[in-house]
Order: structure tokens, then sequence, then C-alpha cells
């Protein structure tokens, strides 16, 4: 993918990297190095494994599962997207609020990951989530802006936008496991959305920690329930 704007009479084709996409650039890629001499299980443990978030409690998972990355191509195109379509954004914003926008659409979107696949032992890596928050941004700001789909379709980033929301939307609801890559996207989309429309983000967020709290609570319940059928031989309704 491609993107190209027109300012005046003259095409443009990217911009240089600005300094907090230049550091999450340098901090993916770094751990994506690690990865290499780490065990396999740094992807369970830092990765974002919904079960675990609710069952342990691992909650550092929805800020550190970003920064993993499933291989070359997987990280390479976040990177480019990022760096695409990030440089304006936070030329516009500074760099304070493009980084604090970019992190809450990458926390946003584990917290629905969580929420709607909470017995999910799979886990979720990688910045798409923050990506597809940058990428409503833009579409938000930008609409008008053309970017050459597969490198050949011309299309305005309005429509780009609808077009990726609605494969998430449709790819989340089918039910391959594969649903849980799209919810994330989905879910960064949505917290990028609701956050520039001023949103109350505290209370979605203290929100979702209830619902989190309460799945965990269940899954107690549950649990106690079987062994008071074990022991008692009585049924029981919870």
């Amino acid at each position: 993918m491609s993107y190209y704007y027109r300012s005046g009479s003259s095409l443009s084709f990217g911009f240089p990297v600005t300094p907090v996409i230049k550091k999450l650039i340098i901090a993916n890629v770094a751990v994506f190095l690690l990865q290499f001499f780490a065990s396999y299980k740094i992807i369970y443990f830092f990765g974002l494994v919904p079960y675990m978030v609710i069952r342990e409690f691992y909650f550092w998972q929805l800020f550190t599962y970003q920064f993993l990355h499933g291989g070359l191509f997987h990280i390479f195109f976040n990177m480019l997207a990022l760096w695409m379509f990030g440089g304006d954004l936070e030329r516009i914003w500074g760099s304070a609020f493009f980084l604090k926008y970019y992190l809450l659409c990458a926390v946003g979107a584990g917290i629905c990951t969580v929420i709607f696949l909470p017995t999910s032992i799979s886990p979720t890596i990688g910045a798409s989530g923050a990506i597809y928050g940058i990428l409503m941004a833009y579409g938000m700001l930008f609409p008008d802006r053309m970017v050459y789909l597969y490198f050949l379709f011309p299309i305005k980033v309005k429509h780009f936008v609808i077009l990726m929301g609605s494969v998430a939307l449709f790819s989340s609801m089918s039910a391959s496991g594969n649903g849980i890559a799209h919810i994330t996207h989905l879910g960064g989309m949505i917290f990028g959305y609701l956050y520039l429309k001023n949103w109350d983000i505290k209370e979605i967020f203290r929100q979702a920690y209830l619902k989190l709290k309460y799945h965990r609570l269940k899954r107690k319940l549950r649990v106690i329930s079987k062994d008071d059928d074990q022991n008692n031989d009585k049924p029981y309704y919870h």
C-alpha cells in the first residue's frame, strides 16, 4: 500500500520520521529482535491472552502485546503504516498528544479483545490495534486524501477507513479463530473515534475493568459450584 497527497501543484510521498514515531519504531524493532533470543513463552507472558488477563489479572498484557510481532512482514507493514499515516497527526497534534492517543488505541483494542473473547487462550500480538486507531484519526482529519490500495487502486482515505472497518467488523463476526485479530483492529478504531469525539474514555475503561472483574468472579463461582456438586451431590444453579 502506498500513499500520496497533493499540496498545491506538487505531489508528495510520505514525510520525515517524527520523534515519537521514530521511538515507537525503535521500540518495536528492539522487542522484535529480542523475540529471537527469548523463549516462545514470552508470547504467552507479554502477548494478550484474554483468559490469563481475566483469570490471573495479567493486566500488563493490555499494554505489552502491541510490541510483539509474529514475523518480519507483520512488523514491517505495521511500522510502514505508522510512518505513512502517523507523521501528519504527530505534527498537527504534537508529540505528547499523539503518543497518548496511540497508546490509548492499543490498550482499548486489547480491552475489546478481552471483553468479547474472555475464554480465549490464543495470544494476540502486534501494533495493529493502535495502527487502526491512527488510520481512523487520519480519515477524520484528511478524508479526501488518496491512498493506493495494493499499489494499484486509488481510493479516498474516508472510503478506505470505512472499507477496513467493515472488513474488521464482518470478519470478527465469523466463526473462524482469526476473528481475534479483527476484533482487535475494530477495537482500535472504535476507541480512537470515541476519544476524538470527546467521550469519557476514563469511564469506559472503568466499566471495562468492572466487566473483567465480573468475568473472573463468575469463573470462580463456577469452580466452587462444581466442587459443591461433587461433595454434596446436589444440583447448583448460578
